[in-house]
């Protein structure tokens, strides 16, 4: 028995197909893996790399930009306003957000919009396969 999978940004459906386990990463809740039979949850999710274990072929990486997550009856909807695979990641414009995000945090650790760009950056970065040095 699988799951189905539905990864939706207000653009298009990212990831649509059946897959073994989901991860992502809940609003005080921390990372937190569904399997088939997991009981009926919804969270509203941090800013994160979601994980799609497929049936067959290697994991999806997802950057999530915040939004939910609801699993009921073997199905998981991950909804987010921003959401990116990979493929869709401009390697360049996340390196030179970082920089700029982590130059803001530095003027002013408590400012909570310049630690959430950062942590957008650092997430793209991740999915993209990228070091964060």
């Amino acid at each position: 028995m699988t799951l189905e999978v539905q990864v939706v940004s207000p653009e298009r459906i990212l990831w649509s197909g059946e897959a073994e386990m989901v991860t992502a990463r809940t609003v005080e809740g921390g990372d937190i893996s569904f399997l088939t039979g997991h009981a009926p949850f919804v969270g509203a999710m941090e800013i994160c790399k979601v994980t799609v274990r497929p049936d067959a072929g290697a994991d999806l990486l997802i950057a999530v930009h915040g939004g939910f997550v609801e699993v009921s009856n073997n199905q998981v909807s991950i909804l987010s306003d921003v959401a990116e695979t990979a493929e869709m990641i401009d390697v360049e414009r996340a390196q030179e957000a970082r920089r700029r995000a982590s130059e803001a945090v530095k003027q002013a650790a408590d400012d909570a919009e310049a630690g959430a760009a950062l942590r957008r950056a650092e997430v793209r970065l991740e999915v993209a396969g990228v070091a964060v040095t």
